[in-house]
């Protein structure tokens, strides 16, 4: 048979060893408070019987064995707690207010007892008290023996156990009853979290924990696993998204494949046109297929995420530098003069690759719209506001500002780059970067017309200083 579900919770063990600490160590202090009261109770009855024992013996060694009898009469008959009897060397009695001595095998030297003195109470009841005494022995050769009633004294220390055992079981019984209290609340509180565990396990990723605003470790718990259930929330429509994307703008192009290659079936069956060209141009178009789902899935990848993955700090440029090295020669080639302004000392935080994919989109741009005689400059500086920007400008048409916003979308292309081979996501990667990484992306006019081309381009990467 099992348990109550209450029963078992770990704070009710804990409770339950808690409780067994306490319940240890009142005992032990139980029993030192017991043995320390009654060591003092026999320690005050020890002390009154020597006392007595001394004033005895010097009636004694004044006024000899008469004298003594008559003070152990007289104080035999007083209403007092000490106990008196004197012996003749033998043991017999003389005089007392006990019949016999509780020493046992008297021989001479002083010799402690301790016994139980019986007395018949008023209502004809026996009644048995704690006694203590001691025996010496007189110049004389009489046995006198002195003892004291302790038994008011260990009642009153039973009483004081009894209540402090008393009010140990009721602290144990309260710390019982609050642990049970503490227990079912605290149930109720991972019940509550296993309970939004159970429905994200369902599907519901929009389930989410109370957080009751105590600021303790359940709050903590509830705000951690409020936190993974958004981003998972996020990852989850951030794939779907993809998954939507991916299949929306990889149409076009595939249904362009595919009309291609059924127009060169039919050419090359009827002979007017090469299989192999046919082929060419289908590898062709199977590597911008290629090319357009990898910048589509990078998209969705950065859109998805609540921040860049694989962050590093990294100075941007020397990045820039190595980026520029790919795309000088091609600008040498087509005559289009090509320069780098770097800044020193900068630094930023975010994934080396993205941003390098970036600015080669941009130098890539730049390189194909920029006509020859024209100019392009890549340049890294710290602004005023403490931001770190990468730039790239050129003479090519630019972008009319009624199109800066929307050139950025993906798939979206002017008509000053129709003759140009791309998918128009070029920019739409750029923006997903920036965004990404808390940054901004720029686009302003260039520096103005070169031999008859312009106004120019200068799109501008701004990334938040690193710490």
């Amino acid at each position: 048979m099992r348990l109550p579900r209450l029963f078992r919770t770990t704070t009710f063990r804990l409770t339950l060893l808690f409780l067994a600490v306490f319940a240890t160590a009142a005992s032990a202090f139980l029993a030192y408070i017991y043995v320390a009261t009654a060591g003092e109770v026999n320690s005050r009855a020890d002390s009154q019987v020597r006392k007595e024992m001394a004033a005895l013996e010097r009636i004694y060694q004044s006024g000899g064995q008469t004298a003594l009898n008559q003070a152990v009469i007289e104080r035999s008959s007083q209403n007092q707690p000490l106990l008196y009897l004197l012996m003749t060397p033998q043991g017999a009695p003389i005089s007392g207010s006990i019949g016999a001595s509780p020493v046992a095998n008297f021989t001479g030297q002083p010799a402690w007892a301790s016994f139980a003195l019986t007395e018949t109470s008023v209502d004809g009841q026996t009644i048995r008290q704690p006694a203590r005494g001691l025996e010496e022995q007189l110049s004389g050769g009489q046995r006198l023996f002195v003892g004291a009633d302790v038994g008011e004294s260990e009642a009153y220390v039973s009483k004081i156990i009894h209540a402090l055992w008393g009010a140990g079981t009721l602290m144990v019984l309260l710390g019982l009853a609050g642990g049970l209290l503490i227990s079912r609340d605290a149930s109720r509180n991972a019940a509550s979290l296993n309970g939004v565990i159970d429905r994200a396990r369902g599907g519901d990723l929009g389930a989410r924990a109370w957080v009751r605003g105590t600021g303790d470790e359940y709050d903590e718990l509830a705000t951690g696993l409020n936190d993974m259930l958004d981003r998972l929330a996020r990852s989850i429509a951030g794939l779907r998204h993809a998954g939507d994307a991916i299949a929306h703008d990889l149409r076009s192009p595939l249904t362009r494949l595919r009309a291609r290659l059924e127009a060169g079936i039919i050419e090359a069956e009827a002979g007017r046109a090469d299989p192999n060209d046919t082929l060419h141009q289908a590898l062709e178009d199977a590597d911008g297929v290629l090319r357009t789902f990898s910048a589509v899935l990078a998209i969705a990848r950065l859109e998805a995420a609540a921040d860049a993955p694989g962050k590093s700090l990294f100075d941007p440029s020397e990045m820039a530098a190595h980026v520029a090295e790919l795309y000088q020669p091609l600008a040498e080639d087509k005559g289009v003069d090509f320069a780098i302004e770097t800044a020193r000392a900068l630094k930023i935080e975010g994934n080396r690759e993205f941003i390098a994919q970036a600015v080669a989109n941009l130098l890539d741009n730049a390189a194909k719209y920029t006509p020859p005689g024209g100019a392009i400059m890549l340049r890294t500086r710290r602004r005023a506001s403490g931001d770190v920007e990468i730039s790239v400008t050129d003479t090519g048409p630019g972008i009319g500002e009624a199109d800066r916003e929307r050139v950025v979308e993906r798939f979206v292309r002017l008509e000053n780059s129709r003759n140009e081979p791309g998918a128009g996501l070029g920019l739409s990667l750029v923006a997903a970067v920036a965004r990404a990484h808390r940054g901004a992306l720029e686009l302003d006019e260039g520096p103005g017309r070169v031999d008859g081309s312009g106004p120019g381009l200068r799109v501008a990467l701004v990334f938040p200083p690193a710490g």
